[in-house]
């Protein structure tokens, strides 16, 4: 059981999963934060659009 538990201390396929895993996350936040701020430019651009519609009509 010792020898065990210090196969398992002692190995990096753990940690190496774990920083696979940070990494992912981090890409993943970083794309959602890019498209909401895609998404909220592409909205108020077809708000202003909508508007400009209105006025002339």
């Amino acid at each position: 059981m010792i020898d065990f538990l210090k196969k398992l201390y002692l190995s990096n396929k753990g940690a190496t999963a774990v920083e696979y895993g940070l990494i992912l996350a981090l890409i993943a936040l970083a794309a959602i934060v890019a498209i909401s701020g895609v998404a909220n430019e592409t909205v108020y651009m077809w708000d202003d659009v909508a508007n400009q519609v209105t006025e002339v009509s």
